[in-house]
């Protein structure tokens, strides 16, 4: 796949058959994007579980709006259609690893992120990839109502 563009089709299909999102690098911290992102799809009726080490333990808090946080995808107890990767994209390859563990449907990289290897280990998997893009962006750009 061309990674470069997206149809609207494909774009509408993942954002539509998606229902939890696992937000990986979710922050607690309301001036990050992460957590605006997050919000967003909250409001936009979708489930979101915030993946971040960091913001677990005695010192981190352990929720970010709401939810509780888990260490790694391979601690969430549900299924998961969709993760949603704000890390680095040095980073990207090994959640779109734990991604393809875990059987995701989707795997999402947003504005900046971007790893051709990382995709194609996913979409030999029959993971459907989105790379350099926002759902937050996206949702309202292609009209697509609150569930």
């Amino acid at each position: 796949m061309n990674h470069d563009t997206y149809s609207d089709d494909y774009l509408r299909h993942i954002l539509e058959a998606t229902r939890v999102v696992a937000v990986v690098g979710a922050s607690p911290r309301p001036n990050r994007p992460s957590h605006g992102v997050m919000r967003f799809l909250q409001r936009s009726g979708y489930r979101t579980i915030p993946v971040n080490p960091n913001a677990i333990g005695p010192n981190a808090g352990g929720d970010i709006l709401g939810e509780r946080c888990v260490g790694a995808l391979a601690d969430i107890a549900e299924t998961v259609d969709m993760v949603d990767i704000f890390r680095r994209s040095e980073a990207a390859g090994g959640v779109v690893d734990e991604a393809i563990a875990i059987a995701a449907k989707f795997v999402w990289m947003q504005l900046g992120v971007r790893d051709d290897a990382a995709a194609a280990r996913a979409e030999a998997h029959g993971i459907a990839v989105v790379m350099n893009r926002c759902p937050a962006i996206e949702i309202p750009r292609l009209g697509l109502a609150s569930r």
